[in-house]
This record gives C-alpha cells, structure tokens and sequence, in this order.
C-alpha cells in the first residue's frame, strides 16, 4: 500500500518534505499533491473518494492557517487521515492546530503537532506495519536505535559529570 501526502498549497513543502524523507527511508510508496480544500475542493474530493481503489492504505494532509483540508479528505474516505497543521504567521499554526483536531463526531483525523511531519509519517508506517511485517520490522529497528543512542548520550553524561 501506498500513502498520500496531499498539501494544501506549495508554501507547506518545507514541512511535508520531512514527511515524504520518512516515508522513502521506510521504502513506503508515496504520492504527494497540492489539493486545495477551498480552492479546488472538487478535485481533493475526487482523490480521497478514490484513494482506496487507487492503492493507498493512509492519506496524511497537511495545511495552514484555516487547515479544513485533512477533514475535508476525511470526509470523503474510509482511509485514515493524519493531518499535520502547519504553522503560520498570525497565529504560530495554533489556528490549523484546532481546525485540523476539532472534527465532528463520526469523520476522525489523527492529529500530530504542528509541524509534526516525521511523527505523521512514522504514525502512517504504523498503521500500515499492522499488516507489513518487514515496515514492522523497520520499525522495531528505529526504535531500538533510538534506545541505543539514548542510553548512549545517558552513559556519556554520567561519566562526564558524575
């Protein structure tokens, strides 16, 4: 399975490229679009609507200020939606961040923090991994790194001011 990552305009690139750099060292297919959900809202429904036909497993959304496009796909899929909102200048993306987390009952969208591109990626591996078995293998891997480098860091400290 493939996952989405759908942008609603260019200026959240700097953002979502954190996501697709996830998505490509997990070896996960990605598609990326620039679909509106105020300014092309026909055509970001037409692609969740068929999202699932088309092989995706996840679609993950990021926008500003506004931010109504990860409910706007929500809307129109079965799949599930991760939006990332996006900081802007007026209000620091708490504005996305409560546009993107406040959906109406019966239409979810997992949220991640703003700017959170890495955890939506990594979220969007997780759900596929529950029937990927080499993703959850990469992922158990990732994680035991992580511990690694921790204890590492841990062990580095302590000797140095212990």
């Amino acid at each position: 399975m493939k996952v989405g990552v759908i942008m609603g305009s260019t200026s959240d690139l700097p953002v979502v490229e954190k996501a697709i750099a996830v998505l490509k060292e997990y070896g996960v297919e990605t598609e990326v679009r620039v679909l509106s959900a105020h300014r092309c809202p026909d055509e970001a429904r037409e692609f969740a609507a068929a999202a699932r036909e088309r092989g995706f497993g996840v679609l993950i959304a990021a926008a500003g200020m506004a931010a109504h496009l990860a409910g706007a796909l929500a809307a129109n899929t079965t799949l599930p939606v991760i939006g990332i909102p996006c900081r802007s200048a007026n209000f620091d993306g708490m504005d996305a961040l409560l546009s993107t987390v406040m959906m109406p009952s019966g239409i979810p969208v997992a949220t991640v923090a703003v700017d959170g591109a890495k955890n939506a990626a990594l979220l969007a591996i997780e759900m596929l991994a529950i029937t990927d078995p080499v993703l959850a293998d990469k992922l158990n891997r990732a994680r035991e790194e992580g511990r690694a480098a921790v204890l590492k860091a841990d062990a580095e400290t302590m000797a140095r001011f212990n």
